[in-house]
């Protein structure tokens, strides 16, 4: 080990050389002693490079970085924050970024809204995109972060139903409707002709509609000379699940995104969905990964509920590949202790797999 390294103690991992297997019918790769691949999310609570030495102790592979909010060159000094721990840590750290895709999201506003109950706002009140003015109809349900936020459309005005904190950014969904958008913005191909200089090493296309959006994807990449770079496809809407298999079959990952998927179906069928993208994947042989809410109590808690620990090992024994954690990285109170309960879970599942293989 370099002597750079040598005052660095890795509890979990030793190198980063991989074991390569059969799982659930696809390859794997072996880090960390644990077959499954953890990610974090990039942000203000981990910016920090000892809080990033240690997520890596604790056994995360990589991050994701939302490119949402900001593009790779404005978030440059957090990239090479995040490099330089991993290489302090002896990891290769994967980067991942997420593009914005044809996914609706907020516009700018000057600062946080408290959106009271029962509230009345006029459509100008937010900075919602011209497609969504244009597409608004009487009676039209809008969910505004995730569905944390819930309007009605009533006399050309906002209802509030549901309300909440609202932020700049945060993401659109009219029920019912689904808006014509070209699968890369401008900016999602700027940040392609980047990627390479950046280090990154997956790619994250939202509200994948078709094989055509991931054509369109392939295409672009090739072009930027980034063909090797891994495509992850996210499934977040009822139309990701009509093409599903021709979905999988362009994709190096299939994401469950349960956040925007769970606007598009009712919550109470979103985990029996969960388990029909995952059965389509093992049946194709492509690995899969799970997001969105798996440790959410984490964010000001440092202790998990039964029941997030519960979904993350489900997820593992179901044949994910992969998990990962949003908020609780980026934001959250306890980033490290986060990745600890990730590997911690993943591996009690996988120990169970192997005493209980011959019995599923």
């Amino acid at each position: 080990m370099p002597a750079a390294f040598s005052s660095i103690k890795h509890p979990k991992i030793h190198t980063y050389t991989s074991v390569k297997g059969i799982r659930f019918g696809f390859p794997f790769f072996c880090y960390h002693g644990i077959m499954i691949e953890l990610f974090g999310t990039l942000g203000p609570s981990c910016r920090d490079p000892q809080t990033l030495i240690r997520m890596f102790q604790e056994g995360m592979n990589g991050m994701r970085l939302n490119l949402s909010h900001a593009s790779l060159k404005e978030s440059s000094e957090l990239i090479r924050c995040y490099h330089d721990a991993a290489a302090e840590a002896g990891v290769k750290g994967e980067l991942l970024v997420d593009l914005q895709g044809p996914e609706l999201r907020l516009g700018l506003l000057d600062e946080p809204m408290e959106l009271k109950e029962h509230a009345l706002l006029e459509t100008d009140d937010l900075p919602l995109p011209e497609c969504v003015l244009d597409a608004l109809e009487e009676q039209d349900v809008v969910l505004l972060d995730d569905g944390k936020i819930e309007l009605t459309c009533e006399n050309h005005q906002f209802f509030v139903r549901r309300g909440g904190l609202l932020t700049s950014r945060k993401s659109i969904k009219i029920i019912g409707k689904d808006l014509p958008m070209p699968a890369l913005t401008q900016t999602d191909r700027e940040n392609l002709a980047a990627a390479k200089e950046f280090g990154v090493s997956a790619v994250m296309q939202p509200f994948v509609r078709n094989a055509d959006d991931l054509l369109a994807l392939k295409e672009e990449l090739k072009r930027c000379g980034c063909s090797s770079i891994r495509i992850f496809s996210k499934i977040e809407n009822r139309t990701g699940l009509e093409h599903l298999e021709e979905i999988i079959a362009n994709s190096d990952m299939i994401v469950i995104a349960r956040g925007d998927l769970g606007n598009d179906v009712p919550l109470s069928e979103l985990p029996g969905v969960q388990k029909d993208i995952a059965a389509a994947c093992r049946k194709q042989n492509v690995p899969f990964l799970v997001v969105t809410q798996m440790l959410t109590s984490m964010i000001h808690s440092p202790i998990p509920t039964r029941a997030e620990v519960s979904d993350i090992f489900n997820a593992v024994t179901d044949g994910a590949s992969a998990v990962m954690v949003t908020n609780e990285t980026a934001v959250g109170d306890y980033p490290a202790e986060v990745i600890k309960v990730l590997y911690d879970t993943a591996g009690a599942a996988e120990r169970w797999l192997k005493t209980h293989t011959s019995e599923r």
